[in-house]
This record gives C-alpha cells, sequence and structure tokens, in this order.
C-alpha cells in the first residue's frame, strides 16, 4: 500500500513541483465560449489569462463535480492505496462537498479505501504552499501520519492578503457590483481582500492607488508576521 499527497489546480503548484514530485493535480474546469477545458490538463494558465485579456469570449468556472472526483479517486481505491486530499476552500467553492461526496461512494464499494480530504480553507498558493511542505515531508521520510498532522496545522495557521489591479474580474465572479466596479476604476480603488478564518474571501480595506496598495499589504504581512523568528 503507498500513500500519496494530491490537490487540485486552484493550488497553482508550478509545473516544477508537479514533475519532480509526481505530484496527481486534480483539474478544475472551466467552459470558454461553452467548450469545457481543463486547467493544466487541456489549457494551462497562460492561454487562459490571454483569452481572458481579450475579454471576447464567455468564460465560465465551475468547481470539479463529484463523478469527477471519483474518477480521480477510484484508481487509488482500487490498489489500496492512501490518499490525503489537500482541497480548495470551501468558503470559496463547492468542492470539499462534492469530494467528500466521492469518497462516500467510494468507501461503499471499498470499504478499506484510507483518504483524508482536508479543507485548506485557502485559494490559490496558499494551500500550495501546503502541499509543497508535505511532499517535502513526505521525501524526507516522515510517517503519513505526521503529514496528515501537519496538513491540518498548515491550512488552520495560512493567513493570505492581497490585492488586485482591476475590479473587472471580481465583477465578471459576481464579487463586486457593477457600480462598485466602474466607481473603483474612476476613483483608482484597489480593494485589499483576505481570506477569513473560515476559508472565505472577503473585503478588508480600500486605498487609492496601486503602489498604495502594494505597500499596504505589505504592511499587514509585517504586523502580522513579526513574531515569526520566535
Amino acid at each position: 500500500m503507498a500513500f500519496y499527497i494530491i490537490t487540485d489546480s486552484a493550488s497553482d503548484v508550478p509545473q516544477s513541483v508537479r514533475q519532480e514530485y509526481k505530484l496527481h493535480v486534480i483539474p478544475t474546469p472551466v467552459t470558454i465560449d461553452d467548450v469545457d477545458y481543463f486547467d493544466g490538463s487541456t489549457i494551462w494558465p497562460e492561454e487562459f489569462y490571454r483569452i481572458q485579456a481579450e475579454g471576447k469570449s464567455d468564460i465560465k468556472t465551475y468547481h470539479i463535480s463529484q463523478q469527477m472526483f471519483y474518477d480521480h479517486f477510484k484508481p487509488y481505491a482500487e490498489a489500496g492505496d492512501e490518499v490525503l486530499y489537500i482541497c480548495f476552500s470551501t468558503g470559496i467553492a463547492g468542492t470539499f462537498q462534492a469530494a467528500n461526496l466521492a469518497k462516500a461512494d467510494l468507501l461503499e464499494e471499498f470499504p478499506d479505501f484510507q483518504i483524508t480530504i482536508i479543507d485548506s480553507k485557502c485559494a490559490s498558493i496558499g494551500f500550495g504552499l501546503v502541499t509543497y511542505y508535505l511532499l517535502q515531508m513526505q521525501k524526507n521520510g516522515v510517517p503519513r501520519e505526521l503529514i496528515i498532522e501537519a496538513a491540518q496545522y498548515f491550512c488552520e495557521h495560512m493567513k493570505i492578503q492581497f490585492t488586485v489591479q482591476t475590479l473587472h474580474y471580481l465583477y465578471k465572479g459576481g464579487r463586486v457590483s457593477a457600480i462598485s466596479a466602474a466607481a473603483g476604476g474612476l476613483l483608482d480603488i484597489k480593494p485589499i481582500l483576505v481570506v477569513d478564518e473560515e476559508g472565505a474571501l472577503k473585503g478588508s480595506e480600500n486605498v487609492r492607488g496601486w503602489k498604495k496598495a502594494v505597500r499596504r499589504v505589505e504592511d499587514m504581512i509585517g504586523e502580522k508576521c513579526r513574531d515569526l523568528d520566535r
């Protein structure tokens, strides 16, 4: 029986890390002009962002479905392997629930299947870093029980805050209204966004100007991380 750490493409784990650790990354689906693509499989971020920037296509995203998870998990169940899946935040998408529904289906067929699903309560490189640290631990021979314990600890203590250059994509994703997006563009307002303790994306404050917004994010990180050397 082997022990595998897997994640999904919302973690933004670099291709170099995927290759080095032979990491299984479940692709997140996206629809472009009514055609389905899969992040990191049939479309890559560079191409997606280029299409998005052109603004000519109708783009929609949706979380990985129960059936997709079932298909990705099943080979491990059939082989008698154990899986630790680090999942995109349940506060942002329905990924965690879909993964657990697939787990329940598989346990009916494979009652001995050992799979641990951890809600990262993170987005993007936040849980990408968690995954990377766990892979390093595994490579160094750390027992799976400690890896799972570390995964829970890392996810509970991860802090994410960032800003954006434009409100356009927040509007397209339903995060801000059309009026707020238009007003923000005219006034050069940059929101400071955080992922809260429940894993949900929240606005923290607004800053005028890109450089000031970046500086404010840096200051906030410094305020929260001043005791890291202790």
